[in-house]
């Protein structure tokens, strides 16, 4: 059925349940059984480009450029771009929180993948010889995820 073809209130009650059901998921796993069960492969690539589409765009990506990397259309980048300007910021949230998962994700890869004997394996192996590197790594990534942040 057509959603123009739905009363308000019906339209109301459906979009309830799709927002409840979301909320009651409380592991990735969980959320990745719900979508795969729910939506073909075609649709959840066509949402996660979205989300790609949104990303880009608040990382100041141009449309061109956009176009080019996801293969995706001038139009379908315009409507994502209103929806930032003029939606209710659910994006631009979820965007950094995934931004900030990515980014503990690849600390966790980096730290696994040290070769014996590397600076990263001493710093690891010998925390306390490194407190202050680590107390500069630190702060230095925060100001620039601070610096990234401000720009937008």
């Amino acid at each position: 059925m057509q959603p123009q073809h739905l009363n308000d209130q019906e339209r109301i009650h459906l979009l309830d349940l799709l927002w409840t059901s979301v909320s009651e998921l409380s592991s990735r796993d969980e959320v990745r059984a719900f979508f795969k069960d729910l939506l073909s492969e075609s649709e959840a690539i066509m949402l996660a480009r979205r989300i790609k589409i949104a990303q880009l765009l608040l990382q100041g990506k141009s449309y061109e450029y956009i176009c080019k990397t996801l293969h995706t259309s001038d139009s379908t980048i315009a409507t994502v771009h209103n929806w930032l300007s003029g939606g209710f910021h659910g994006y631009e949230s979820t965007i950094k929180k995934f931004e900030q998962v990515v980014i503990k994700r690849q600390q966790v890869i980096k730290s696994k993948k040290a070769e014996p004997y590397t600076y990263e394996w001493l710093k690891r192996k010998y925390p306390l010889h490194f407190l202050l590197f680590r107390l500069f790594d630190d702060y230095s990534d925060k100001r620039n995820l601070k610096i990234k942040d401000s720009k937008h």
